[in-house]
């Protein structure tokens, strides 16, 4: 393939490591100028793609590019915009490939969850239906740690840490108090159809009676009753409860305990106020104080206390998703591999984005208590490696020191606009 210019965006929910990713891609395709020309980069994911959007990455300098390893959430700007298939809205792929012509691009990479995976998968396709080379390549990126045929996905483990810290320090405040004020707390995390966040919140208890006392998990069907009286008995034997409650928490027929009855951008609906809904059902049914807390956004941009094995995969695989492109790959996403034996090893492998498209892993029921409410010591050996080192950033004047990109815009060469 000929000398071609690169599209990276970045999609979906954003991390505390994803611009690491980022980092990966643009410091790789600069060590192969013989193949990749400029790194563009989609102001807003496919968005920047769709409205000829774009940034031009080769006027940011050495440091800035590197800084990107210490900066939380996108530096580029990411989305939540998932393309349907080529029968449904032809116009969209036809002005993707109209753009890519334009700006003479044949790699694509796509850095994000399962939709994104299917996004790219559609590109990838796209040089077939429509004749025009496109190598695309998958970047994993998920809190949810829920793609199929990898170990783990990148941003996963920094949010672990931070949920995993923010259990046990919360913890030993409502420890301090429960004597004449606050009974139970309740913090609610992300994660819709796969309970891996509030799992981790697991790794904080080492000794009997250490918090969390329960962990709800979307794959456990709740029950009220059970839910009550553990509270009920928890609080008995140690005088508090800690409660960690996964988002997507539902009752035995599927429905969500916080259905807002509103639908995201990619057909989801959307989550939201668990945690008060069961304060007041501990309130009203048991009497108990309570005080309740969401991590919503901090958990996924806490760089301050970003995991170190999280940083280093997060990297890498932006790194292999360009010499996966650079050795005529395409429709892959590069994978984390777990090392067998007792000391944690891994490495990257290759995985077809036809079997990662819109598939999602949950935990499997051998990480879960018998009862339902809590991990088991089969989830602890999976877990506790991915939370594991410090990636401390940079501080200035008391504060963590982020990079600021100049974003440069490409000149626009089509006419006319894209209504998106």
């Amino acid at each position: 393939m000929a000398r071609k210019n690169a599209f990276y965006a970045q999609s979906g929910g954003v991390t505390a490591v994803i611009n690491a990713s980022a980092c990966g891609v643009i410091e790789t395709a600069r060590e192969h100028r013989k193949h990749i020309g400029k790194v563009y980069a989609g102001r807003n994911g496919i968005i920047g793609a769709l409205r000829e959007d774009l940034i031009d990455t080769s006027k940011e300098s050495k440091a800035a590019i590197r800084g990107l390893l210490s900066t939380p959430a996108g530096a580029f700007g990411s989305c939540r915009h998932k393309l349907k298939s080529l029968a449904e809205n032809r116009a969209e792929y036809e002005r993707l490939i109209e753009v890519f012509k334009a700006h003479d691009i044949g790699y694509f990479f796509y850095n994000g969850g399962g939709d994104s995976a299917d996004t790219c998968l559609k590109v990838s396709q796209l040089s077939e239906s429509m004749g025009y080379p496109i190598q695309a390549i998958h970047v994993p990126k998920t809190i949810d740690n829920d793609l199929p045929l990898t170990d783990n996905c990148p941003g996963f483990g920094s949010v672990a840490k931070y949920v995993a810290i923010s259990t046990r320090e919360a913890a030993l405040d409502v420890a301090s108090m429960c004597e004449t004020s606050t009974k139970v707390f309740i913090l609610e995390v992300m994660g819709r159809h796969a309970g891996w966040i509030a799992a981790a919140a697991g790794l904080a208890a080492e000794e009997e009676g250490d918090a969390p006392h329960i962990i709800l998990f979307p794959e456990i069907a709740f029950n009220r009753e059970k839910f009550l009286a553990r509270v009920k008995r928890t609080v008995k034997k140690h005088g508090y409860c800690v409660i960690v409650a996964s988002e997507g928490a539902q009752y035995k027929d599927g429905t969500f305990l916080a259905d807002s009855g509103v639908v995201d951008a990619f057909g989801h609906k959307q989550l939201g106020g668990l945690a008060p809904s069961l304060a007041q059902m501990i309130k009203s049914e048991l009497g108990y104080k309570y005080h309740w807390a969401v991590a919503d956004y901090l958990q996924r941009s806490a760089r301050h206390i970003a995991s170190q094995t999280d940083l280093d995969q997060a990297y890498a695989l932006g790194r292999a998703a360009v010499e996966f492109a650079v050795a005529g790959k395409n429709a892959v996403m590069p994978a984390i591999v777990r090392g067998k034996g007792k000391r944690y090893s891994w490495s990257i492998g290759e995985a077809p984005l036809k079997d990662v498209a819109n598939v999602e892993k949950k935990m499997p029921r051998s990480y879960i208590s018998r009862d339902g409410f809590a991990i088991t010591e089969a989830a602890r050996t999976y877990l506790a490696p991915l939370i594991a080192g410090e990636a401390y950033p940079e501080y200035r004047n008391g504060l963590p020191s982020y990079t600021r990109l100049k974003l440069v815009p490409v000149e626009k060469k089509l006419r006319g606009t894209f209504k998106v």
